[in-house]
């Protein structure tokens, strides 16, 4: 099967974001999300620590120390973009002013919680953050992450074992694999990987999964 690998995960997710949207790209692999919006169209992109109006990461060499995101990654400001307090970034995420927010996870359940701040490891970060700030407050939650974890185990799953960032609020999941829809009645596969049978997903996530494609997914 073609597996995506994470710049195509991302291109995907970018092919998704409408024009005019408000949106938040969460630490680790989302923020990759920025470097495949077009040009052409506009798209607001806000960070946590203060920032609205974020372009793609810069160019070798032209880093500046002081204009990072969350992750503390060099990011680049577009015209018109702008600088503010904590606090206000925090309120526009917790009051309903984010369009999208893509966030990463170790689980997500097929009808929408999220868990994607802690394993039970010893060494492990100890509190939730933004992240649930994000997952209560943006108007959708997308997800991106590869399906299966290092053991091969889905990180779609019937139900979360690990503790909750948020109940109900994951609508879209990207993988390296497939693209599914989630909801009350469990997750539906709109896109699969060319040489993927909807089948063999079921297997690999143990899961009932609908289907919902309109087209099957290959891979440029």
């Amino acid at each position: 099967m073609n597996r995506l690998d994470r710049e195509q995960m991302a291109a995907r997710v970018a092919r998704d974001i409408p024009e005019g949207a408000y949106v938040n790209l969460g630490i680790g692999l989302p923020t990759t999300v920025a470097n495949f919006l077009p040009a052409d169209k506009e798209i607001f992109l806000q960070s946590e620590n203060g920032l609205l109006g974020m372009g793609p990461a810069p160019a070798k060499g032209d880093e500046d120390p002081e204009l990072i995101n969350a992750g503390k990654q060099p990011v680049t400001l577009l015209a018109g973009g702008c600088y503010f307090h904590h606090g206000d970034s925090f309120a526009m995420m917790r009051g309903g002013h984010l369009d999208i927010c893509v966030l990463g996870a170790f689980q997500v359940s097929e009808r929408g919680d999220l868990a994607n701040w802690h394993t039970g490891a010893a060494d492990a970060i100890p509190a939730v953050g933004g992240a649930m700030d994000l997952a209560i407050g943006a108007k959708q939650v997308f997800v991106m992450m590869e399906l299966l974890n290092k053991s091969g185990d889905s990180k779609l799953v019937a139900e979360c074992t690990y503790p909750l960032t948020g109940l109900r609020c994951v609508s879209r999941v990207y993988t390296d694999l497939a693209v599914f829809d989630l909801g009350p009645d469990g997750a539906s596969v709109i896109e699969m990987v060319d040489g993927l049978s909807l089948e063999a997903l079921r297997k690999l996530t143990g899961l009932v999964l609908r289907d919902g494609r309109a087209s099957v997914c290959i891979p440029e």
